[in-house]
C-alpha cells in the first residue's frame, strides 16, 4: 500500500504546482464549498493512479487545489465509502495520500441524520467524538511508516479547533450544536429502533462516513475538525421517510453556513 501512496502522490505533484496545507473532506450534497477556492487547479478522481471513483449522486470525483482563507487547500469534492463496495483501505486512500503531498490539517464534512431531540433539521454539529460501527481501516498489517500499531484516539477530533470553530460561530451568529457522530456502513437510512439504539448508546446524530477518515488521519498524527449537517432527524415522533435527494437540497441549504466557519478558521490557523 505504501508505494501505491507514493506513486499517486508523486503523479498528483507532478500535475499541481500547489503544495495544500490542509485537506477538505466535502460530503453528501456539501460540494459547493469549491466555488470559494480561488486559484484553482483541478484533477478528475478517474485520472489518478490508484484512485477509486465515487458512485454516489451528489460526490462529483474531484481533487480541487487552490486557496481558501489565505491557506493552500486540497479538497474531496466527492467522497468514497464503504455501503459502494469499497474495502477500506480504499475508503481512506486520498486521506493516506494527503498527507504526502503535505497536509497538515484535516477538515472533514458530512450529512447526518440527529437523533438528539434538541437538534433540528438543518442544524450544523461540530463533532467532538464518534463511535465507529464501521470495519476499523487500520486492520491488517501496519506500516509503520504511516503510524503506530495502536493509535491512540482520546483526541481524534482537535480541542484546539472545535474552539476555533465556536468561536467564528459565535462572532457570526451562527448557531452550532455539538456531539457524537455514529459511523454506520449504509446504505440503508435507520429503523426507528436502529435510531433509537443510537441515541442509547451515545451518538447525537448517525452517517456512512467520516469515522474512517479520522481514523486514519490520526494514525498519521493529523489534527481533524469536522461538522454535520442534520439533514433528518431520527428522533420519537420527528421520524419521517428520507431521501438522498432531500439529503442533498437540505445540505446544500446550510453550507453556506459551514463554508464560512471552514474559511475563517483556516485565516486563523
Amino acid at each position: 500500500m505504501l508505494e501505491k501512496i507514493k506513486e499517486t502522490a508523486t503523479f498528483i505533484q507532478s500535475k499541481i504546482k500547489t503544495t495544500p496545507e490542509v485537506g477538505i473532506i466535502l460530503g453528501t450534497g456539501l460540494g459547493g464549498l469549491v466555488r470559494d477556492i480561488k486559484n484553482q487547479e483541478v484533477l478528475e478522481y478517474k485520472t489518478i493512479p490508484n484512485f477509486p471513483l465515487s458512485t454516489v449522486d451528489g460526490h462529483s470525483g474531484k481533487l480541487i487545489f487552490g486557496d481558501l482563507g489565505g491557506k493552500k487547500v486540497v479538497a474531496m469534492q466527492g467522497r468514497f465509502h464503504f455501503y459502494e463496495g469499497y474495502d477500506m483501505k480504499q475508503v481512506t486512500f486520498p486521506v493516506r495520500v494527503m498527507k504526502f503531498l503535505g497536509i497538515k490539517n484535516l477538515f472533514v464534512s458530512n450529512a447526518s441524520g440527529g437523533v438528539n431531540p434538541n437538534f433540528e433539521i438543518g442544524d450544523l454539529m461540530i463533532i467532538n467524538d464518534h463511535i465507529n460501527l464501521l470495519p476499523n481501516p487500520l486492520l491488517g498489517l501496519n506500516i509503520p511508516e504511516l503510524g503506530p500499531r495502536f493509535p491512540d484516539m482520546s483526541d481524534a477530533y482537535d480541542r484546539k479547533l472545535i474552539a476555533l470553530a465556536k468561536e467564528v460561530a459565535a462572532k457570526n451568529n451562527i448557531k452550532v450544536q455539538e456531539g457524537c457522530y455514529v459511523g454506520t456502513t449504509g446504505p440503508t437510512f435507520e429503523t426507528p429502533k436502529e435510531y433509537q439504539y443510537f441515541r442509547i448508546i451515545g451518538g447525537d446524530t448517525v452517517g456512512m462516513s467520516t469515522t474512517p477518515e479520522v481514523i486514519v488521519a490520526r494514525h498519521m498524527k493529523i489534527p481533524v475538525f469536522a461538522i454535520s449537517i442534520i439533514t433528518d432527524l431520527g428522533v420519537p415522533g420527528k421520524i419521517q421517510v428520507v431521501t438522498h435527494e432531500e439529503v442533498q437540497e437540505i445540505g446544500k441549504q446550510a453550507e453556506k453556513k459551514m463554508t464560512l466557519i471552514m474559511e475563517e478558521m483556516m485565516q486563523k490557523l
